[in-house]
């Protein structure tokens, strides 16, 4: 690496390594059993776990810009994945956040054949966000169905919400890096807006493609079309 990235590595490393050592400092002391629960203050750890896991998010976020926006182009670590294997996983992880809003997720993986070659931290990546914006753009309770099939050599992953729709003036360039759709904040959505120019990027690299269906008030549907591995 050049100097200025090894300065930009460090830096990173540091401002990624202090909220996680919070989160797990915190973590800790509601685990601990020795200290009674009345003692602990509850409101304060639990503050303290969301503002730094914001913080986690925004400088993974900028990891993410700088890697991929910046040098344009990408080292993929591909290996098979099976990836109806990967979204219960996925789905597992993100429970908790859709059961504190009250909502529901569904999984139907239908298809029969879902090993494909992948980098599994992008592809992670990519359904996380695709399931995060399912959540941040739900009226109230998210109600999200993730979805898999198979269509000619294609692994087919839909995920689907009943969320507030993107309008169709803003649908075309919903994947341009930094591009966010007016919310008016009324929905409190925040963030760089990074998302889904990344998403794209990614499945691109696994030469795949990615659809959206979206419809005001009725939700918004993202179908991603990979390559199935053939032995």
């Amino acid at each position: 690496f050049p100097s200025h990235d090894n300065d930009f590595v460090n830096n990173m490393t540091h401002e990624l390594k202090t909220p996680i050592s919070t989160i797990s400092l915190a973590s800790q002391m509601l685990s601990d059993k020795e200290s009674p629960m009345a003692n602990k203050n509850l409101d304060h750890l639990a503050s303290v776990i969301a503002d730094e896991s914001k913080r986690l998010s925004y400088q993974v976020e900028k990891v993410l810009q700088m890697s991929i926006f910046d040098k344009g182009k990408m080292n993929l670590r591909l290996k098979e994945i099976d990836a109806n294997e990967l979204i219960t996983t996925v789905v597992r992880n993100t429970l908790i956040q859709i059961k504190n809003k009250n909502g529901t997720i569904v999984k139907n993986l239908d298809a029969v054949e879902a090993v494909i070659l992948a980098d599994e931290v992008h592809f992670t990546n990519v359904l996380f966000n695709l399931l995060d914006n399912g959540i941040k753009y739900s009226k109230g309770s998210p109600d999200i169905t993730l979805s898999t099939s198979n269509r000619d050599n294609n692994l087919v992953i839909t995920v689907a919400d009943k969320g507030i729709g993107i309008p169709k003036e803003h649908q075309a360039r919903i994947f341009e890096q930094f591009y966010r759709v007016p919310t008016g904040n009324v929905h409190n959505v925040k963030g760089f807006g990074l998302g889904l120019s990344y998403v794209k990027k990614i499945i691109e690299a696994h030469n795949g493609k990615i659809y959206l269906e979206s419809e005001l008030n009725k939700g918004t549907t993202f179908s991603i079309f990979i390559p199935l591995k053939r032995s």
